[in-house]
């Protein structure tokens, strides 16, 4: 299963106030771990960045006046997403924004729903959370997700630490290839645990619990036709 973990960061925040894409950040999960594929690029908008938009990402005019335009790098970034299922924080919002700018790249592009499928991860959180913040820094605290570096948004920061949280937040471990580790690309570095930690104190069953564990069991097979699938589990495991 591929999945595309995508951010972007504009020039003010209404599309239809002519407002542009100037930075996209993608990653990419593979069967639920970090591969080491990202796509990552700034864009010159052709016009002026809001002084609002500015304080949130910190990108400037003159940083962006000689990156490609949308249109020059278009095909890349469809190549990048086809067929996947695309992981985007209130998706509507940067769908909107990527949208408009296939169809100023022009109509054979049609719209990221043509390429691929959109989860919205905010829409995952409310109803996972309702009545609670779902913003992504208020689901990193919640997740405890490292976005020490966020100090400003940036579409491909933002892109790694959401990859952790929607990982977190569906159940399943935030899996880090071998470059996540080395801290090459972003996500949650690993920690080194102290050698003069408090060590687990490992508890043995008894022979009493054991039997007293599988009569349970039993019962609750027997209860349900058949169908306890721990005892199942238990039957199709080894002897140790």
């Amino acid at each position: 299963m591929r999945q595309i973990v995508l951010d972007t960061e504009t020039t003010g925040l209404e599309v239809k106030q002519n407002h542009r894409v100037i930075e996209i950040g993608c990653v990419e999960l593979q069967n639920r771990k970090k591969t080491r594929r990202v796509f990552h690029q700034y864009l010159n908008p052709e016009r002026e960045i809001d002084d609002g938009a500015f304080e949130v990402h910190g990108i400037s005019n003159e940083q962006l006046k000689n990156k490609p335009r949308f249109t020059d790098v278009a095909e890349e970034f469809i190549e990048f997403i086809k067929d996947c299922e695309l992981i985007i924080h209130n998706a509507p919002f940067d769908v909107g924004f990527l949208d408009n700018e296939l169809q100023l790249a022009g109509k054979e592009w049609g719209s990221l729903n043509d390429h691929c499928k959109v989860v919205d991860t905010l829409v995952l959180a409310r109803e996972k959370h309702p009545g609670q913040k779902n913003s992504l820094d208020a689901l990193c605290q919640r997740y405890s997700v490292d976005n020490s570096q966020r100090e400003q948004h940036g579409a491909l920061l933002d892109a790694q630490i959401l990859a952790d949280v929607y990982l977190a937040m569906t159940g399943g471990q935030t899996a880090l290839s071998l470059e996540d580790s080395a801290g090459a690309i972003g996500g949650s570095r690993i920690r080194q645990l102290d050698p003069n930690r408090l060590r687990l104190k490992v508890a043995v069953v008894t022979d009493k619990e054991r039997s007293a564990h599988l009569n349970r069991l039993q019962a609750i097979d027997k209860i349900s036709n058949g169908n306890c699938l721990w005892k199942k589990l238990e039957e199709a495991l080894p002897e140790v």
